[in-house]
């Protein structure tokens, strides 16, 4: 594997003006060696349309079809696809503020954490425009693990965060639905005893396109991995099943 580079895996869904903006973005904030891996779902996607603005901007990139279905499908593909490199970032195709908090990400995995969370509700982050269903479900998970469980990071659920490839070696994922995956493999790594920290970010509901953020088709199962990182510190269950 090589150590000096990491790969932004990028779901994405007819977001191919908007990557035309992010690859901007990214260009002008992030100073470390990437890759971009462009998860699509199928190949009516109209990121094929961008093909030829988005090989112009001088970001590496790569597209993944996506093996499963879903957001969490396509990160999962983009998890398997990259084997070269020692992290991976999973970022979102509307998000034109926090490529700038990616260095400082990259700096604390190579200072030895598994997990570096982009944290909305920590001191210097924010959160704006979010509906308020979402906004309620998000804080209250995300307050009650900080506070009543062995979770160390204040916002559990946001699905931009880096992994190391020793974590996702070791843990397989089960989620199938929405971005659970980020806590459930947030609530893994704890119970394993992986590095975990945190970085301020800022989040502002999207402004182009519409979200694919679905609450009540997802809520199943982030209810799973949320009782799962309670149960870690209420019921000391410290051990788990990597078949």
């Amino acid at each position: 594997m090589i150590k000096d580079k990491f790969d932004l895996i990028i779901p994405i869904y007819n977001e191919g003006r908007n990557l035309v903006d992010l690859f901007n973005h990214l260009k002008k904030s992030i100073k470390s060696k990437y890759r971009v891996l462009l998860c699509y779902d199928d190949d009516t996607d109209n990121v094929f349309n961008y093909l030829d603005v988005l090989k112009k901007s001088d970001v590496q990139f790569m597209l993944v079809k996506n093996k499963y279905q879903g957001p969490c499908g396509a990160i999962k593909s983009g998890f398997e696809f990259s084997n070269e490199f020692k992290c991976k970032i999973v970022y979102p195709a509307d998000d034109f503020i926090n490529a700038t908090i990616i260095d400082q990400m990259y700096e604390k995995f190579l200072q030895g954490y598994d997990i570096v969370a982009p944290s909305r509700f920590m001191k210097g982050g924010s959160m704006t425009g979010c509906p308020l269903v979402k906004s309620i479900l998000v804080r209250f998970a995300s307050y009650t693990l900080y506070k009543f469980s062995s979770i160390p990071i204040e916002d559990a659920s946001n699905g931009f965060r880096l992994f190391s490839s020793k974590l996702l070696n070791s843990v397989k994922i089960e989620s199938k639905l929405g971005f659970a995956y980020s806590l459930e493999l947030l609530v893994k790594a704890e119970r394993m005893k992986f590095k975990i920290t945190q970085v301020p970010s800022t989040w502002e509901e999207r402004s182009k396109g519409q979200s694919r953020f679905k609450v009540y088709k997802w809520l199943k199962q982030y209810l799973i991995w949320y009782f799962y990182g309670m149960r870690t510190s209420w019921f000391n269950e410290k051990r788990i099943n990597l078949s």
